[in-house]
């Protein structure tokens, strides 16, 4: 094993509270939709992307008006990230400070153009991390994100951990080894590898 790549959300952070105020806020704007969204709504949608999430959360509305609604709460979600930051699992940067020692860290989640570096921004844990990647970026899916990544950095045998199946389809799919963090929003029909903690990692790798 060479490198270690990651999930964002349910895997390294929960920044639910942060993205409820933000999308919220932009409801609030938008009388059509007349809702507003709980904890609960954004639990069903993490590992999704920002298309799916929004069939989801606004099945009634036109594409294109859905298409605008989730442009504003995207923007306005990724400037609330960078100013407030999400809920860090316990021990993050211990670990993913140790493990950076032994391998090369990355992550790939299934987020927008921006929501990593606004994770970045407010946390500081990008000195770790060699290279990220997502769909607002490239348009693929988690799997080819994933195998992008590994082209793009020569890597020979890494793993992948995450917390939801569609994480153990993306590993899949690209070929490596599926690390399950169970601590996380979902679930997976099976895995190589559990963890029920963060700092597990150090003693799996």
């Amino acid at each position: 094993m060479d490198s270690i790549i990651f999930d964002l959300d349910g895997t390294l952070w929960n920044p639910i509270d942060t993205v409820l105020s933000a999308w919220n806020s932009i409801l609030k704007e938008h009388p059509i939709v007349q809702r507003e969204l709980a904890s609960e709504d954004f639990s069903q949608t993490m590992g999704l992307q920002i298309q799916e999430i929004g069939r989801l959360l606004f099945p009634s509305l036109a594409d294109e008006e859905r298409e605008q609604l989730l442009k504003e709460c995207c923007a306005l979600e990724n400037e609330h990230l960078g100013n407030n930051g999400g809920e860090l699992y316990d021990d993050i940067e211990i670990v993913l400070k140790a493990l950076s020692e032994k391998y090369k860290l990355f992550i790939v989640s299934n987020c927008q153009d921006g929501y990593i570096e606004a994770f970045y921004k407010y946390h500081g844990l990008d000195p770790y991390i060699i290279d990220y990647e997502n769909p607002g970026r490239t348009g693929l899916s988690k799997g080819e994100n994933i195998q992008l990544i590994m082209e793009r950095n020569d890597l020979c045998s890494p793993v992948y951990v995450g917390d939801t199946d569609g994480d153990r389809e993306a590993a899949k799919f690209a070929g490596i080894p599926f690390v399950f963090a169970r601590y996380g929003f979902g679930n997976a029909a099976a895995y190589d590898h559990e963890i029920r903690k963060f700092s597990d990692l150090l003693e799996l790798f």
